[in-house]
């Protein structure tokens, strides 16, 4: 039996009451095999509060079989004995116990297909909300044991919910076993990824010393042991208190014969026990950890009142325990020394007959566990024939429950058994190719890309080698769709060839009759190839899939067609050589297929378009327009329960046009959230370089090194991924004195004109480049040639449309007279004047900045200290040093008068030195509301809101949120109405 008292570990209790106490927050504990992890959180667990809630789910060594979500669906169902499900729906959004079904089938159906991949995401969305809502009420400890055995889906979830745990007192705690995480071991990525999250600590258990192994021993003994005992235990133990126990003999004494190895060590207490109970634990052992009465009685044959009589010596001997309806072994690793020890017929005979009591019986296991099961010991026993059907009806319950990558596990068994049964299409009802095409999507669904390119290869070759051949026009469809994945995939994975992939899928569906298969494949063509294959074809193809969306009366397929065509040749408006249709023509798609999206109700569609709108609304300069169109997209998603996960995208529609505005610390907690969340590769490069950004500009020049280097290690090809990159690069080379090394981080801008986007993405750069060009002078040259010819010429070919590249046009020229020699302040002041009217703050700065230094050199020192008073104000609210440091550097060296170096009076009138966000917060606070109220009105997060209070007091010398709303009211800051 297990010591009552736990020994050595106080430290590590007292690191579990801290965390529980600071909660949120995650807690990794790892250890050897038999070091008392799950002790340790007994005993911990034993000390909670009454108000607070115990949740315990257990991976099963099975899941690394299939068996999706294990723990949490223990979790799940004992909530629902302690709750109820309507208790659980009270603390869902509406329809959320649907979307729990895929866990429980208590919950009922779930609502939608699984195949779409939005109910994943939404699944883990309702898993957090749930979890978050019951910590309300009175602190959550989860506990998730033996992690080492979790499936993909559990660690998915689990990976989910810590990073993304907001401010409920919700404690994570996740045991697991060190000496099981062999170097390809999937758990390690998981914990080094986890690592680096806020809030996330690890307690790693150690070896008991030898006064702790004196100290167990005299517990479980009941007396102090003598020295030579605690000798010889300490030696043959290594400080393991599993092992301690299993040396100490029931009589007090040392057992009789110390075990060779570590598994007759682990044999001694069941050897001694009657033969039948050993017979009933090696049948109990092929049944994993746990297992239920009723099973285990189906599988040794023995009925209640037999069963229970076998089992008493072993629970005595606490070689198992009583759990609930079942039993399980005190340690996995007693179960595995029992299994092991069985003769290769035995192992065979006994999943053979597990797998009949379960054909028999299916109640013998809970509700979608059947055929993950029944796969597992079939597989065990050998028997391919049954093993492969049982693993193809295991695909099917996986997934349902959007468990996609243990269903492509399950789909792999199939194929690898395939041949091993010579009827296997027959008795599945489907054939070779069918089962390929299924591991096809679902490998796309679970982001496995690599495998499932290798799958859709042999799907092809299985296709062209059919016997006898499909009919052609269904062998053209499935080859087209196969082509259209693999295209897709190997985009996912910047492989070349993807383009070819999705051209032969176009080429091969009819353009007569009109079907959806070639509407599809062309939009897929077109969305995927303007990234890096510009605009021609793309056009081509997304017009051509529009015409048959709507031939077809196909509203879903349209709303995509307008979202693809509105990217394709996307314009800004204002063009000077366009007529006011084609000005509209982009924005007209993009209002049209939010009018199809919120009358399809499509969730993915509805958030493709909140991406696509805002991206369109920001790059016309529209930024408030950009982040309430964001952030509308956002609130649809966390009401579907997609917050976390789509809203991930949606970030960088969020925080760019926050930055723009200068609303720099609400762009920072939105880019740190979404980062938070381990967000899909092809995403992070922008929210690395956004973050790179605000740091360069406060000058932390290492942070923004470091969130560049991260953003080349995930560059993407598309035109605004790696532009930006570049943009990075080149600004922290100018920031750091290094212009010629900036010239030739900007070469690829040069390298590469046409590609999607051009303008948009390539002006700032240049721009950069022009500024580079302006402080090497003559030195400023390229491959031997002077730069800025080549920067001009570049410059001359863009498209310019929209107003925000006009302001970045305008700043080029006005460069352009730097590099001349004779910085023209006419020129800086129109910039200045256009980055004004977008409301960019930090441009705007800068070149009311360039106009002052342009002014002093003409000798216009009121222009110049006008220019610098208003420009330090600015940089002032974004707290942005370096331009800061450079404003005042230029007024002292220009000896300007005081107030020109940015020194303005803090009481008087004007802004206070209130950024204009503050100045948004402060109206709020002075008509009464609350941070919540504030957040919500300004699409910010509560601690955003308070963030700004703090800092609006500091400002104004004010004491209270009162005092703050008496002085706005008191200076007139704001007019009524507004």
């Amino acid at each position: 039996m297990t010591s009552p008292v736990l020994v050595g570990r106080s430290a590590e209790l007292d690191r579990l009451r801290s965390a529980f106490a600071a909660a949120p927050g995650a807690v990794l504990v790892g250890g050897e095999a038999g070091l008392g992890k799950t002790r340790l959180i007994r005993e911990f667990a034993a000390t909670l509060e009454p108000d607070a809630r115990l949740l315990v789910g257990g991976c099963l060594e099975l899941g690394s079989d299939g068996l999706p979500f294990a723990p949490f669906t223990t979790v799940l169902r004992d909530l629902v004995r302690d709750i109820g499900i309507a208790g659980v729906a009270e603390l869902l959004p509406r329809s959320g116990t649907a979307g729990l079904a895929r866990l429980l089938p208590e919950f009922g159906e779930p609502e939608t297909d699984p195949a779409s991949g939005e109910e994943r995401a939404r699944l883990f969305e309702l898993m957090l909300t749930l979890l978050e809502r019951l910590a309300e009420r009175g602190p959550v400890l989860l506990v998730i044991e033996d992690a080492h055995w979790a499936d993909r889906s559990t660690r998915d979830l689990l990976t989910f919910l810590i990073r993304n745990v907001g401010v409920a007192p919700l404690l994570i705690v996740v045991t697991f076993r060190t000496d099981e995480l062999h170097r390809t071991h999937p758990l390690r990525t998981m914990l080094a990824g986890l690592d680096r999250v806020d809030r996330v600590h690890r307690i790693e258990l150690t070896r008991l010393s030898h006064a702790d192994v004196a100290a167990l021993a005299a517990r479980r003994l009941g007396h102090e042991p003598a020295p030579d005992l605690v000798d010889r235990v300490h030696a043959r133990s290594e400080g393991n208190p599993l092992f301690v126990e299993a040396l100490l003999d029931e009589d007090g004494t040392l057992a009789c014969e110390l075990p060779e190895s570590l598994r007759d060590l682990l044999l001694i207490g069941v050897q001694r026990l009657p033969e039948e109970t050993q017979d009933v634990l090696r049948d109990a052992s092929g049944g994993g950890t746990r297992l239920e009465h009723a099973l285990l009685s189906a599988v040794s044959g023995l009925d209640d009142p037999a069963l229970t009589r076998v089992l008493r010596p072993a629970v005595a001997a606490g070689v198992l325990v009583v759990d609930g309806d079942g039993y399980a072994f005190r340690h996995a690793l007693i179960r595995e020394a029992i299994h092991d020890d069985l003769l290769p017929g035995e192992h065979t005979r006994l999943h053979t007959r597990y797998a009949q009591a379960l054909e028999n019986d299916a109640g013998l296991v809970p509700p979608g566990r059947l055929w993950v099961e029944l796969s597992h010991h079939w597989n065990s026993a050998h028997d391919a024939t049954w093993a492969l059907v049982s693993a193809w009806r295991a695909a099917g319950d996986t997934r349902k429950a959007a468990a996609y990558a243990e269903c492509l596990t399950m789909l792999s068994r199939v194929l690898k058994l395939w041949d091993r049964v010579p009827d296997a299409a027959e008795r599945l009802g489907a054939s070779h190719l069918r089962v390929l095409e299924k591991a096809v999507a679902t490998a796309d669904l679970a982001g496995e890309f690599e495998l499932g390119i290798k799958l859709a290869t042999a799907a092809l070759r299985v296709l062209d080698d059919a016997d006898p051949p499909h009919a052609p026009q269904t062998r053209v469809t499935h080859r087209a769709r196969l082509l259209e994945q693999r295209g897709k995939m190997s985009y996912q994975l910047a492989k070349h060839g993807f383009i070819e992939d999705l051209r032969e899928a176009v080429e091969l569906l009819p353009a007569d009759p009109p079907n959806l298969d070639r509407a599809g494949a062309l939009n897929t063509l077109a969305q995927y190839g303007r990234l890096l294959h510009g605009t021609e074809e793309a056009t081509r193809a997304a017009r051509e899939s529009l015409a048959i969306a709507r031939e077809l009366g196909d509203i879903t397929a349209e709303a995509h067609a307008l979202l693809t065509l509105s990217c394709v040749n996307i314009d800004y408006g204002e063009g000077a050589d366009q007529d006011a249709d084609e000005h509209r023509q982009t924005e007209n798609s993009l209002r049209k297929a939010h009018e199809i999206a919120h009358q399809a109700g499509g969730t993915a569609l509805r958030m493709r378009v909140a991406v696509n709108l805002s991206h369109y609304l920001e790059g016309a300069g529209r930024h408030e327009e950009a982040i309430k169109v964001a952030g509308e997209g956002i609130e649809h998603a966390r009401e579907r329960g997609l917050g976390r996960t789509h809203g991930s995208f949606l970030a960088i529609n969020m925080a760019e046009p926050m930055v723009a505005l200068g609303r720099w610390d609400e762009a920072h907690e939105v880019l740190r959230q979404a980062l938070d969340q381990n967000p899909p590769l092809t995403i992070r490069t922008s929210l690395f370089v956004l973050a790179g950004e605000i740091a360069l500009g406060r000058g932390d020049l290492a942070e923004a090194a470091a969130r560049l280097a991260q953003a080349r290690t995930v560059m993407w090809r598309k035109t605004q991924d790696l532009f930006a990159g570049i943009r990075l690069e080149t600004a922290l080379a100018l920031a750091e004195g290094r212009p010629a090394e900036a010239l030739e981080a900007l070469r690829p801008v040069l390298a590469h004109p046409g590609l999607p986007d051009d303008a948009r993405y390539s002006w700032p750069v240049l721009v950069l480049g022009a500024a580079a060009c302006a402080e090497l002078g003559e030195q400023a040259r390229l491959d031997g040639r002077p730069a800025f010819p080549l920067l001009e010429e570049r410059a001359a070919a863009l498209q310019t449309r929209g107003a925000a590249q006009r302001a970045h046009r305008a700043t080029f020229h006005a460069h352009t007279t730097r590099v001349h020699g004779e910085s023209d302040p006419r020129a800086w002041d129109d910039a200045a004047a256009a980055w004004a009217e977008l409301g960019r703050v930090y441009p705007w700065a800068e070149t009311l900045t360039y106009a002052a230094e342009a002014a002093i050199g003409v000798g216009d020192r009121e222009r110049a200290a006008d220019r610098l008073r208003r420009a330090a104000e600015l940089a002032d609210g974004l707290r942005a040093r370096p331009l800061r440091d450079r404003i005042t550097a230029l007024s002292r060296r220009a000896r300007l008068p005081g107030e020109a170096n940015g020194h303005a009076p803090r009481r008087g009138g004007g802004t206070l030195g209130l950024t204009p966000r503050e100045l948004e917060v402060l109206r709020l606070v002075a008509d009464g509301h609350s941070n919540r109220d504030i957040a919500t009105a300004l699409f910010i997060s509560a601690k955003t809101a308070s963030v700004h209070v703090s800092n609006i007091l500091a400002k104004l010398e004010v004491a209270s949120r009162g005092e703050a709303a008496a002085t706005a009211h008191r200076l007139s800051l704001f007019a009524p109405g507004t």
